[in-house]
């Protein structure tokens, strides 16, 4: 998939692109020939529907997520404007699609369960000292982040097996850590080696 926006919070997860809209609906797959071979490259990216070589021609753009939301706007393009030039060669203004799927992340991250304040507040903090550490003594650093990581991987494992004793579905653990159903169903089955 052809993504443009991504956050370390929600990592591929909630990736985000402007798409493009021909009579209303997405458009399949265009295809470039490069000539013989099994391999023939593809994409989604918006700025290949210029109508050149045969691809269709977008006549607007909306947000989309990897999680498969898609944004309530259309934002047409003027092709009077644009003229002969590629899309990717034209000042097109992606501000209206990247405030649609920023606004989608704040009610992901609204949709998440929270933090409680200690704990974000002892996250902050060690994120603070880790990264002085990091300076001053990179292999202590380096040592603390290994000890974190073994501390995190236990703990969410046995998180995860109490929430699939619990019973609870991946559906909804997929919406209180804001990832997608198939991640959430991995956390779920990797707890039964707890």
């Amino acid at each position: 998939m052809d993504w443009d926006w991504w956050t370390v919070e929600f990592g591929d997860a909630h990736a985000g692109a402007a798409g493009a809209l021909v009579s209303g609906s997405e458009p399949a797959p265009v295809y470039f020939d490069v000539g013989s071979g099994p391999d023939v490259p593809s994409t989604t990216h918006w700025s290949a529907y210029d109508g050149r070589a045969h691809r269709p021609r977008a006549e607007a753009l909306r947000a989309k997520c990897a999680c498969r939301w898609r944004g309530p706007a259309q934002y047409p393009l003027d092709w009077d404007t644009i003229g002969d030039q590629p899309l990717y060669e034209a000042d097109i203004d992606l501000t209206g699609p990247l405030a649609d799927w920023t606004a989608h992340l704040s009610a992901v991250r609204d949709a998440a369960a929270p933090l409680p304040e200690p704990l974000a507040a002892l996250l902050a903090a060690m994120t603070e000292q880790l990264t002085a550490t990091a300076t001053d003594t990179p292999l202590a650093a380096l040592r603390a982040a290994g000890m974190l990581e073994r501390i995190a991987t236990r703990v969410g494992r046995q998180t995860a097996g109490a929430l699939r004793d619990d019973s609870m579905s991946a559906e909804a653990v997929a919406t209180a850590l804001g990832t997608t159903y198939s991640k959430a169903l991995l956390l779920l089955l990797t707890a039964q080696d707890r």
